[in-house]
């Protein structure tokens, strides 16, 4: 798998070349995130790379896009409450100071995390965390990816 993908994420996706899609959804793409030192981290990609901010979508879409932002957070929790006994909660963050296209976080906190951590935003966390090789995603994942999209379609079925 090359990295080209991550120069243009939304254009990769949109052509299906973007190996982080886990599904398309009605306004976006729920990718599971390049880092997994939280296990099941994932992003809600907008689907027009030319949109900045939320307030940029027309209000059907932006509805549409919390929409999807709220049922990808329900997947998180709903899989990694399944597969790891740890898991507390779901953080759901729109950000995008780093990358200029709308994205939502989805971040799970399981109760095994550093006890100076466990409570504090994400963001916090070491920057070894964020480069380290073991917190890659990488196919050793593939579980968790399959679980999440697993309840994204029976989300969608109800």
């Amino acid at each position: 798998m090359t990295d080209d993908w991550r120069t243009d994420r939304i254009g990769s996706a949109l052509r299906g070349a973007n190996p982080s899609v886990v599904r398309r959804l009605e306004a976006g793409f729920a990718v599971i995130g390049d880092v997994q030192f939280l296990p099941g981290y994932s992003v809600l990609l907008t689907d027009d790379p030319t949109v900045q901010r939320l307030s940029e979508l027309p209000r059907h879409r932006r509805l549409a896009f919390l929409a999807d932002m709220d049922r990808l957070g329900e997947a998180v929790e709903r899989a990694c409450r399944r597969l790891d006994p740890a898991f507390r909660r779901v953080n759901l963050e729109i950000l995008g100071n780093t990358d200029g296209f709308l994205h939502a976080h989805v971040w799970p906190r399981f109760t095994w995390e550093p006890a100076e951590l466990v409570g504090m935003p994400v963001w916090l966390y070491p920057r070894e965390a964020w480069s380290d090789e073991r917190y890659a995603l990488g196919a050793r994942h593939d579980p968790l990816r399959e679980a999440i999209g697993d309840e994204l379609d029976r989300l969608s079925d109800s």
